[in-house]
């Protein structure tokens, strides 16, 4: 995954990482694990920091959109992986779709794997637990989520996802408005 690099992507500045963390409402402990690559952000996190930076999911990642015409069919080798394989994979299905109005995600999550701290953002998600067990925090409830359960919440309560499975967990998910 491309890495952030907060001193040369923000404007120059001894304080840049205490000023995104203020502009993104990320914590500078998390910018900082992030900028030295020993945290993998989650999507809500990335988007975040790149808002704050005034850039976009698309834009940052431009180099990943594909070259070839539009077809409504995406094989497995075409999406776009935005997190990082080994811990939480998230593979965009559809990232250089026209006109894009929904984020559609098949995401792998490595045992124990977690998107790290509650976020909250403007839009509304729903999912379906494919295989493992993961547990969905949305505000103040929490329930673990197996095989063919699913969710479907306003992104404005914060919430976060953790792999409780022994093994890989994958989850299929929608999310609108698009943020990248």
């Amino acid at each position: 995954m491309k890495s952030i690099t907060i001193k040369t992507a923000s404007e120059p500045n001894l304080h840049a990482e205490t000023q995104l963390a203020a502009r993104s409402g990320i914590s500078h402990s998390t910018i900082s694990l992030i900028e030295r690559d020993r945290m993998s952000p989650s999507i809500d996190t990335l988007s975040a920091v790149l808002e704050a930076l005034g850039t976009t999911m698309p834009g940052f990642f431009s180099d990943l959109q594909s070259t070839l015409p539009y077809s409504p069919f995406y094989a497995s080798v075409d999406l776009a992986e935005i997190g990082k394989v080994d811990t939480i994979s998230y593979r965009v299905i559809g990232l250089d779709h026209p006109n894009r109005q929904l984020l559609m995600l098949h995401e792998r999550y490595a045992p124990g794997a977690d998107t790290g701290e509650e976020f909250s953002h403007a839009a509304q998600e729903a999912g379906m637990v494919l295989s493992g067990k993961v547990e969905v925090t949305v505000g103040d409830q929490k329930r673990v989520l197996q095989p063919g359960d699913g969710y479907y919440f306003d992104s404005r309560l914060p919430h976060r996802f953790r792999n409780v499975d022994d093994r890989q967990s994958e989850i299929l998910s929608a999310i609108t408005p698009p943020a990248y």
